[in-house]
Order: C-alpha cells, then sequence, then structure tokens
C-alpha cells in the first residue's frame, strides 16, 4: 500500500519559472502567507538560467539584465518573504478539488491539498520527430534550447560548423552565441517568407555578425552515419512545397532546430481544463482563471510570449486573481463574455472577459497571420467598432499587447462577442 505525505496550502504554484516564481510573490504580497512553489528542477529561475544574455527586465525594471539577473530579483525576492518551495520535485497530477500529487527524492509521494492552484510550467521545444525531416539519425541534431543549456551551463560546445533549421528567438541567439564561441554559423534557414523571431534578434545576431537568413527555405535531407556531415536544403513556394530544381548541399556537423515552442499542458488535459486549438493552451479569462474552478494559469504554459516582462505581469495577475478567489470561496458570477481573433489575427489572449471581475481594465495579447504594413488594430463588439489602434508594422513573430479601459465597453449581455481584427 501506498503511503502519501499529506499536506494542506492556501495555494500551491506549479512552475518555478519567471511565471511561478511572480505569481508566488504576488499572491503573498496581497495577503495568502500559506503558499508552495514546487519546481522539476535542480534550482528556480527555469529558462532564464541558460539565457545569459541581455535584454530582460526593460519593462519591469527599467534597465537590460541578463536573464539570471532578472530571476535573481524573484529568487531573493521569494526567500525574503518566506514563500515554501521545493526543488527536484515532480507534479504527476492535478485533481478536480484542487489535490496535488507530487514526487520528489528526498520525501516520497506527496499529496498535498489546495485552496487554489496556479499552473506555471512553461513550455518545450519541438523536435525533430515532429518534422518528419527524412534521411539518417546521427549525433550533431540538438534543439536550440538543448544547445543552449550544454553551451552555457554545462560548457560544452556542440559543433563547429552549424545550420539553424527554424529562426525563432532562441535559434537567433545560439547562432550569434555559437559564432562568439568559435564556430562557424552557415546559414539560418527558415521556411516561412518572414522570421519567426523579434526584430532585434535579426539585428544583433545576424546582421552584425553576417550569417545570412535564408527564407522560404526549408531542410529536405541530413546525412552522416555516426555524426552529422551535411543537410540538403530547397526553396519553398508560398504554399510551403519545395520547388523543383533548387535543392543545395551545405556541408555542416551540427544542426539546431528553432522550430516553434509548445506549452506543457498534461497536467491542463489530466484534470480536465479545456485547451485552445491554436495557443495550444488553456482557454483563461481576464483573471487568468482556466475552465476548472480555482485553477489559473500564467506564462508560456498559456500562449509562448516574446518578452519575460509580460510573463512578470501576466503571473502577477494570475497570483493576485488566486488570491481573490481563495478569499472569495467562490468563482465570480459576472457576466462573461468571448474573445474572438478576427481577420488576419492567429489568436487572443485571453479568450474570455469577466465584466465583474477584480481587474476592471481589459489586457489582451495577439499575434497576426501575416505581415502588415500601416495596419490598424480594430476591438469590436457584436460588430460594432468601440477602439481602433494604428500600428506602423505588424509580423507573426512579435506579439501585440494592447489595452481596454471597462469603460470602454457598452452595457453588454453574456450572449456578446468582443473580436480584434487586423484591417
Amino acid at each position: 500500500m501506498t503511503t502519501y505525505k499529506k499536506a494542506c496550502y492556501d495555494l500551491v504554484v506549479i512552475g518555478g519559472g519567471p511565471a511561478g516564481l511572480a505569481a508566488a510573490i504576488e499572491a503573498k504580497k496581497n495577503g495568502i502567507h500559506h503558499i508552495l512553489l514546487l519546481e522539476r528542477d535542480r534550482e528556480l529561475g527555469g529558462i532564464l538560467q541558460q539565457c545569459i544574455h541581455n535584454g530582460f527586465g526593460i519593462h519591469v525594471f527599467k534597465k537590460e539584465l541578463t536573464g539570471p539577473e532578472y530571476a535573481e530579483n524573484f529568487i531573493d525576492e521569494l526567500r525574503d518573504l518566506g514563500i515554501e518551495y521545493k526543488l527536484d520535485t515532480m507534479v504527476l497530477g492535478v485533481h478536480e478539488n484542487k489535490t496535488v500529487e507530487a514526487v520528489n527524492p528526498q520525501e516520497g509521494l506527496l499529496s498535498i491539498q489546495a485552496k487554489a492552484v496556479v499552473l506555471a510550467m512553461g513550455c518545450r521545444e519541438r523536435t525533430r520527430g515532429a518534422l518528419n525531416i527524412p534521411g539518417s539519425r546521427p549525433a550533431g541534431i540538438f534543439t536550440a534550447g538543448t544547445a543552449q543549456r550544454l553551451v552555457n551551463i554545462e560548457g560544452y560546445m556542440v559543433g563547429k560548423k552549424a545550420v539553424i533549421l527554424g529562426s525563432g528567438d532562441i535559434g537567433l541567439i545560439m547562432a550569434r552565441r555559437m559564432t562568439l564561441e568559435g564556430a562557424k554559423v552557415e546559414a539560418v534557414v527558415e521556411m516561412m517568407p518572414y522570421p519567426g523571431g523579434l526584430n532585434r534578434n535579426i539585428v544583433q545576431c545576424l546582421d552584425d555578425f553576417d550569417i545570412p537568413l535564408l527564407l522560404s527555405h526549408t531542410v529536405v535531407n541530413v546525412y552522416g552515419r555516426n555524426r552529422l556531415e551535411g543537410v540538403d536544403i530547397m526553396k519553398v513556394d508560398k504554399d510551403r512545397q519545395v520547388i523543383p530544381g533548387t535543392q543545395r548541399r551545405i556541408e555542416c556537423d551540427t544542426m539546431l532546430l528553432s522550430v516553434g515552442l509548445i506549452p506543457e499542458n498534461e497536467l491542463s488535459v489530466d484534470c480536465g481544463i479545456k485547451l485552445d486549438a491554436v495557443t495550444q493552451g488553456p482557454i483563461v479569462d481576464n483573471s487568468m482563471e482556466t475552465s476548472a474552478e480555482g485553477v489559473f494559469a500564467c506564462g508560456n504554459v498559456v500562449h509562448v510570449h516574446d518578452l519575460v516582462d509580460f510573463v512578470t505581469e501576466e503571473s502577477r495577475r494570475a497570483g493576485r486573481s488566486a488570491v481573490d478567489y481563495i478569499q472569495r470561496k467562490t468563482t465570480a458570477t459576472g457576466v462573461k463574455i468571448k474573445v474572438v481573433p478576427g481577420e488576419t489575427v492567429r489568436y487572443v489572449v485571453p479568450q474570455l472577459v469577466n465584466l465583474d471581475g477584480p481587474d476592471m481594465d481589459f489586457e489582451f495579447f495577439l499575434r497576426s497571420r501575416d505581415v502588415h504594413d500601416r495596419a490598424s488594430l480594430v476591438i469590436s463588439l457584436d460588430g460594432q467598432k468601440i477602439k481602433t489602434i494604428r500600428k506602423r508594422y505588424l509580423v507573426p513573430g512579435e506579439m501585440q499587447h494592447i489595452k481596454l479601459k471597462r469603460k470602454a465597453l457598452p452595457v453588454c449581455s453574456g450572449g456578446s462577442t468582443l473580436s480584434i481584427s487586423i484591417v
């Protein structure tokens, strides 16, 4: 018979990265004292610990910090506030009654009863297996994040001549990092006709180091028996089909994959939370509450962010909302309206707005489907335009962040729909 170590807390936060840290700290500051944070890694900070480049904290701290510096500010604050946390602790499941089951080497199996739960598990990288790239299976093919950890934390150089498939931010940053460590980056190969990362990373990581960016190209084969020896690339058309006669070989011993991130939602699925088909994260309202009462989500587990500063702001809102839920003991009974992506918008988060929720002003995150020059973001309620925001340039690789005052919304019913379009 299995023996559990049982405990009770007001709030359990799952994930010790920037999202989990911010949510736990904000909950503590708002009057909840019995908080437990669970982290499966050997230290707090999440992905920030391997992001040794600068560019973090511009919005939150008004200055540029490296990833470890940004994380350290929150880790120190967590400890100063006396918030309890457990490392090397893997959460096995979250049940409908908000019982969290976890395991670690020191205590064995844990059963933790919570009044509210915050999901902050982050995301994982898409691997080669999801891409169906033909060819052999030699050593030398890594996801960009794995290579980043090996180089920056473990101190291993992953190769001397590299090709990077995909132009996500981690891939762009690793192109620069590999170059600084003495490797030769032959090219960054991107299937789409536009880059997938932030424009500042295109400039600072590729242009400044004369690294070619090959748009509308993809890898169609890899070569090598024991170690990668080269890859074949081809141009693709507007339908992302390869164009015959455009194949060429690039010799390399390393290929890094920066082909997208997937929110880590196995726990969310297990406890019956509804997921968005596009973001692959939980459907949330403006308080960051999921479809499961008293279970909140924030950060990259909801949708993939560009900037950690936005993760922090979103997670603080989740922490405040969890406190509000615990103190009220019931879900807000206010009117909720749907938020849907309009024309050429890929997704909008949150997907619901509670008109009587604790935060009376609303914030929305969205991504465009295509590149737009001198476009406008149009917010409409049941087809009636209520706000227009002009944008000089929109690309799918850069998330848009917009705010809407509660008083800007006219009186509406629970069946109303708020849409955001690009025109």
